[in-house]
C-alpha cells in the first residue's frame, strides 16, 4: 500500500461492523412494541417499530352506534400516533446508521 491511500482491509472491517450494528438495530425495531393513542386512551394501537399493528383496543364506553364516526376518527388518530412513535423509535435506534442503506454497496443492506 502506498502512502496516504486508504487502507482497504480497514475500510472492509469498518462496513463489516456497521453492517452488523445496522441488521441489530433492524431486528430489535421488528419485535419493539409502541403504543399510540387517541382520546385520551380511548382508544389504542399496538404496533411494533417496523409499523406492524399488533392490536387495536377500544374502550367500550366509546361504542355509539349513532356515532361510529367519532370511533372510526379516534383510531386513526391512534394510528397516526403509533406510526409517529414508531418513526421516533426508529430515529433513536438506527441514529447515524438511518442513512446507509445503499451507500455501502453490501448486499443485505438497504
Amino acid at each position: 500500500m502506498q502512502p496516504g491511500q486508504p487502507d482497504m482491509q480497514m475500510i472492509l472491517q469498518q462496513a463489516q461492523k456497521m453492517q452488523e450494528q445496522l441488521l441489530a438495530a433492524q431486528a430489535e425495531l421488528a419485535s419493539a412494541e409502541v403504543i399510540g393513542q387517541a382520546g385520551n386512551g380511548l382508544v389504542q394501537v399496538t404496533m411494533t417499530a417496523a409499523q406492524e399493528v399488533r392490536s387495536v383496543r377500544i374502550d367500550p364506553k366509546i361504542v355509539d352506534a349513532e356515532d361510529v364516526e367519532t370511533l372510526q376518527d379516534l383510531i386513526v388518530g391512534a394510528l397516526h400516533d403509533a406510526a409517529q412513535a414508531a418513526q421516533d423509535l426508529q430515529a433513536e435506534k438506527m441514529g447515524p446508521l438511518a442513512g446507509l442503506g445503499g451507500d455501502l454497496g453490501l448486499p443485505g443492506i438497504g
